[in-house]
């Protein structure tokens, strides 16, 4: 039987936070991590990314935290930069309502100055990259003395990157009487030595994940932008025009801000999530049974015992943080022996966790691209010309063939003119303009690398005492992009050329814009791309 985060001993100003954030119950990983964190004792915990360990280690770890005390308390090391800014962001909301704790991440490529003027204001939980981390203490700008808590999270990406030693240099240097968190979602060697070195009888978490089948549906996946959710959500809607839909976000509150959305476009949308008292969603659900609502927008938990045979899509807005999740939501369409479609939209380092879902649960989700603006246009007239042909063959239009006829020989109008007018008419004001959505994949494919990938040019070379491993390793640290996907490298005197997957082109460009390889500024754009 699960447990509630108000049954877990969190206090009140935490608890509120939760509930901003709209998290309804615990998952796996919080759900066994939490407790026995709160107690002070070491924890491994093995899980993938998504599962919500963040939570799992940051709520002990600002319910330990003294604010009286302005000393640092708390390190949680990461491997990338992305992650580190990520992490500390889930911290600040879960500390809204704490006062006096201030949190910074630390990490490379960003001026050293500004982190330091920030630490010596005193900061009481550091997120930080080890290489950054070292700098601070090599230069004394972060003390240790009073350092309770460590964290690492994704330690086997960390010990792949290569920061094995600074972990330790880091360890090392932290008082002994401290409790120490590992989270993983491997347990080679190297991790286990770790354990065995730095942690004082650690129990172990595992999330066991359950065999899992997933029911004969066309599965689809679509890299966007946050930003671009809505919109892309609007067009795969408006593309296959599905009889019912059902929309799953991991949150209440974004549960609400998208009905509130999708409303505002001009759709048939409702939420269901626990806010809602049992009488108003027996009324949202018998509105979706009946048709009267097109699109339910549902968080897992509000979701269970959904049994509604119509559902012709299911759209994961938000990647679930857990494969069950996945597999239950995907279930509820194409039932009944009919056609379902599922469709999931990743951003940015989701993709990782979509790849474990699809390992797990030993299925193939495909990647696809939105719909541009020209493909739910020219879909909606195929739908109105198809409905046309029925009229005409169900109907008689004699007469309404003669009221043509008289306008057509009254004006100076032809039959066709008339027909396209009435057709846009009957389409209503379609956007136009720029589709920016899908513009990136065929924009890098220009790029003269083999398919699938896209050549980058960076302005330093062999003149610069640089080899292709300072590239891999800056390309991979700044951007959170695993080493593994680099392609070709090659390298001149001047400048090189460096093959990226054409998804990860555009992170990998913002990530290296302000970045230094053997303390020189470099500049990476796409080759031979077409302005």
């Amino acid at each position: 039987m699960s447990i509630s985060f108000e049954e877990m001993n969190i206090t009140a100003p935490i608890l509120r936070a939760v509930k901003d954030m709209g998290f309804e119950e615990p998952s796996p990983i919080q759900e066994k991590a939490i407790e026995p964190a709160l107690s002070g004792r070491d924890i491994i915990g093995q899980a993938q990314t998504g599962t919500g360990k963040t939570a799992a280690f940051s709520i002990p770890v600002l319910e330990k935290v003294d604010p009286k005390n302005k000393a640092t308390q708390a390190i949680i090391l990461c491997p990338t930069r992305e992650l580190a800014i990520q992490v500390a962001e889930e911290i600040r909301k879960l500390a809204k309502y704490l006062h006096g704790i201030k949190v910074l991440p630390i990490y490379g490529g960003q001026e050293i100055s500004h982190q330091i003027r920030s630490l010596k204001g005193g900061v009481q939980v550091i997120i930080g990259t080890p290489g950054r981390v070292m700098d601070h203490m090599r230069r004394r700008t972060l003390r240790l003395d009073d350092v309770s808590m460590v964290v690492l999270d994704e330690a086997d990406e960390m010990l792949n990157m290569g920061f094995r030693e600074d972990i330790e240099t880091i360890l090392s240097e932290v008082p002994k009487e401290r409790q120490t968190m590992l989270f993983s979602a491997t347990m080679p060697k190297p991790i286990m030595d770790i354990v065995h070195e730095y942690q004082n009888d650690p129990q172990l978490i595992r999330v066991v994940k359950k065999e899992l089948t997933v029911p004969k549906i066309e599965q689809y996946y679509y890299e966007v932008k946050a930003k671009n959710k809505p919109e892309a959500l609007s067009r795969l809607l408006d593309m296959y025009n599905p009889k019912l839909s059902l929309v799953f976000c991991n949150t209440k509150k974004q549960v609400d801000e998208l009905v509130d959305e999708l409303k505002g476009r001009g759709y048939f949308a409702e939420a269901l999530h626990g806010d809602l008292k049992q009488e108003h969603r027996d009324r949202v659900m018998k509105r979706f049974r009946t048709g009267l609502t097109d699109i339910l927008v549902a968080t897992d938990v509000a979701a269970r015992g959904i049994d509604v045979d119509d559902v012709e899509a299911v759209f994961n807005y938000d990647v679930p943080q857990d494969d069950e999740y996945y597999v239950h939501r995907i279930g509820r369409t194409g039932r009944a022996g009919r056609d379902g479609r599922a469709h999931t939209f990743v951003v940015g380092r989701e993709i990782y966790k979509l790849k474990d879902i699809m390992r797990y649960c030993k299925t193939k989700i495909k990647l696809a691209p939105i719909p541009t603006i020209d493909d739910v246009t020219n879909n909606k007239i195929e739908n109105i010309l198809d409905r046309l042909e029925d009229v005409m063959r169900e109907n008689d239009l004699t007469k309404y063939i003669d009221y043509i006829d008289n306008r057509v020989n009254e004006s100076d109008y032809t039959s066709n003119d008339l027909a396209a007018a009435f057709l846009k008419m009957v389409m209503g004001d379609e956007e136009t303009g720029e589709d920016d959505i899908n513009s990136d994949t065929e924009y890098y494919e220009k790029t003269g690398a083999e398919n699938g990938m896209a050549r980058l040019f960076i302005n330093i070379g062999k003149d610069n005492k640089v080899r292709p491993g300072d590239i891999l390793g800056a390309i991979a640290g700044e951007s959170g992009m695993p080493g593994k996907l680099v392609g070709t490298i090659d390298m001149y005197d001047k400048y090189t050329f460096v093959e990226v997957p054409v998804e990860h082109a555009r992170r990998v460009i913002n990530a290296m814009s302000k970045a230094k390889i053997k303390g020189k500024s470099v500049s990476i754009e796409p080759a031979n791309a077409k302005k």
